[in-house]
């Protein structure tokens, strides 16, 4: 396996690439609605030759590529929903499904993995296995926890797992690779306070949800900066605030949405309680009563492991040259492939996808084609580097 070899391979493949992202983006899928997404990729799986198991945690696919001899086994993983946004622009790959939109580039990063899969399935240039790890519902349901609960890693059993996201904003093509903390741990919420509800002119009747809501939002803001060491990230944000139809009428409910992000599990335990004392006190002082429900435990953050991501420096090093490799701070975003480093050392970097690109969740976004061969050549060449090391962890700089 050389740098060179992989350099040549790719150097024909960004149409056809291209055309296989184009392809994603024009069927976009939301979160557990994967089904034509994950027919297709099993169609072009199968024509490299390889035997995927399907429907892994849902919609998920599993595709294993033997290499020349025993050894370990890694895994490469690439996530498959779209996003419930209806998109701006007249691309000829236009979204078909109006309202979902590949907004966050998962198009993208299906077709550099079946790209990285078409070159590890014709070298097999490496021991041991790699495992093509297709992960379904990243955005809204964990279809990474959900896997993990289908027995991926007694089936898959892998040793270490590695993933890339494209990061508008950054130069095209470089890489930032971080030690530890990449993106926050997350969970959302809704709180509903309840009341008889009454009319305007006599407030004394009735407890005010609107009111109860008012308070809330002041206490949020409390909780991070009067609560947490300001040394230490966090984020709550109310995404929806509804109640009320008339100017009138106290409504007899009012509820609210959001998330809140951490980096730390012990930090993430704290907002949520936090969150739901600050509900209870709010709900007492504006005669109403709440609830809080949370979309189910915690999302830990993206951790790399600090071996694992010096690998991909290495990689990057050798594919593209350290003038490629940059740094940035974590972001607040989160992914759930948090779930797959918690239980494996794992490594998640990201692609520069342009300075000029449109922002992640946005409607005029698009992912970059220009990327494709080199986030498809550098998740080959980690996954042959971590095997040609037999998972012997290169030593950290």
């Amino acid at each position: 396996m050389t740098p060179s070899r992989l350099s040549t391979f790719f150097a024909g493949r960004g149409a056809q690439l291209a055309a296989i992202r184009h392809d994603l983006h024009a069927r976009p899928e939301l979160s557990r609605e994967e089904t034509e997404t994950a027919n297709y990729i099993l169609q072009h799986l199968r024509a490299l030759g390889l035997d995927p198991v399907a429907c892994v945690g849902g919609h998920g696919i599993v595709a294993a590529i033997a290499g020349r001899s025993p050894g370990r086994a890694v895994a490469l993983r690439a996530e498959m929903d779209a996003l419930p946004i209806l998109e701006e622009g007249a691309l000829a790959y236009k979204s078909r499904h109006p309202g979902k939109m590949h907004a966050c580039g998962h198009d993208g990063h299906m077709a550099m993995l079946l790209g990285a899969a078409s070159y590890l399935a014709s070298a097999r240039e490496f021991p041991g296995t790699v495992y093509i790890l297709f992960q379904a519902a990243e955005e809204r349901f964990s279809g990474a926890r959900a896997m993990l609960e289908d027995g991926l890693l007694q089936r898959f059993p892998f040793d270490g797992i590695f993933g890339l996201h494209n990061w508008p904003g950054m130069k095209a093509g470089h890489v930032a690779v971080h030690n530890g903390p990449v993106m926050a741990g997350t969970n959302e919420f809704e709180i509903t306070f309840r009341a008889d509800g009454g009319h305007g002119a006599m407030p004394h009747l009735t407890g005010d949800p609107i009111v109860a809501g008012g308070y809330l939002l002041s206490a949020i803001q409390q909780i991070v900066s009067r609560s947490i060491n300001p040394l230490e990230a966090a984020v709550i944000t109310i995404g929806s605030f509804q109640a009320g139809a008339a100017p009138n009428i106290i409504p007899d409910k009012a509820v609210l949405t959001g998330t809140y992000r951490a980096f730390s599990p012990t930090l993430l335990a704290h907002l949520r309680k936090q969150l739901e004392a600050a509900t209870q006190h709010a709900a007492t002082i504006s005669r109403t009563t709440a609830s809080v429900t949370f979309d189910g435990p915690d999302f830990p953050a993206v951790v790399n492991s600090l071996a694992e991501a010096e690998l991909v420096r290495d990689a990057v090093r050798e594919l593209f040259g350290a003038e490629r490799l940059t740094t940035l701070p974590p972001a607040m975003a989160g992914d759930d492939f948090g779930v797959f480093a918690a239980h494996k050392p794992a490594a998640y970097v990201w692609l520069g996808n342009g300075d000029e690109s449109a922002g992640l969740h946005q409607p005029d976004y698009d992912f970059n084609d220009a990327i494709l061969a080199d986030g498809a050549s550098l998740l080959a060449h980690i996954a042959e580097t971590y095997l040609l090391n037999n998972g012997i962890q290169v030593e950290i700089q």
